[in-house]
């Protein structure tokens, strides 16, 4: 249990402190010795009040311009995902999107430091917010689309608030498809609920950090994020080779 109170803490520090990569984290830790179908749904049950209160709080933040389109492809995308996760071999689709996230991620960095060096192409970003809806369809990773509403926002309350509302509308479709599948169980709901104290406390614990944290500061370290992310998934998939 102790390997699920870190995972737990860990993972929503970091959801607090910059929106995002709490699957991943949650995910890493618990890799070591628990099989990814007990994961899943309990870290689903956990996000779900984390994102609702990362909402809450930035609520004023919120353009629906950027989370309505958001949404509709994050739905859409769990269909070819459904496709592509039966004849398509998974760890592959996530090592070119953790290529993908490494990449937009250096181009974000390097914006930062060099502002003057050309605004952002629509069709580009019409493309990253595609296949960040489908993978974030397929599963349930959202570092592409925060890498995406990274992009598309200005300040880091802006970006949580959207991106948390985007991620309460995909929680709730693959809660719904948990339960249909039966991979949402009881023992995975209790396990959730015990865990739910610690999941507070890592959260407030990370939204007081991001308080603190200067906006610019905190902008490059959400892209920081984004880079360790992509390169994460693609070392954890590289056992196919």
């Amino acid at each position: 249990m102790f390997l699920w109170i870190l995972a737990a803490f860990c993972a929503f520090f970091v959801k607090g402190l910059c929106g995002f990569a709490n699957t991943l984290v949650f995910d890493t830790i618990l890799g070591f010795g628990v099989n990814n179908v007990n994961i899943s749904p309990v870290e689903l049950i956990l996000g779900y009040p984390a994102n609702i209160t990362l909402v809450y709080k930035n609520r004023k933040q919120i353009n629906k311009n950027i989370v309505i389109p958001l949404i509709i492809v994050v739905i859409l995308g769990s269909i070819p995902g459904a496709l592509v996760l039966r004849y398509v071999n998974a760890n592959i689709v996530k090592m070119i999107f953790g290529v993908m996230v490494t990449l937009v991620g250096i181009n974000m960095m390097y914006r930062e430091y060099k502002p003057s060096s050309g605004k952002s192409h629509k069709v580009f970003d019409i493309v990253i917010g595609i296949l960040a809806g489908a993978m974030c369809g397929m599963f349930g990773v959202g570092v592409l689309l925060a890498a995406f509403v990274s992009k598309v926002t200005k300040t880091s309350t802006e970006f949580k608030a959207n991106l948390s509302l985007v991620f309460i509308a995909e929680n709730t479709f693959r809660f719904i498809t948990y339960i249909f599948l039966g991979v949402m169980t009881f023992d995975s709901l209790i396990k959730a609920i015990c865990l739910v104290p610690v999941m507070i406390i890592g959260l407030w614990v990370g939204m007081k950090a991001g308080d603190i944290m200067d906006e610019k500061l905190m902008k490059k370290l959400v892209i920081i994020f984004l880079i360790i992310s992509g390169i994460a998934m693609i070392v954890n998939n590289m056992n196919i080779i």
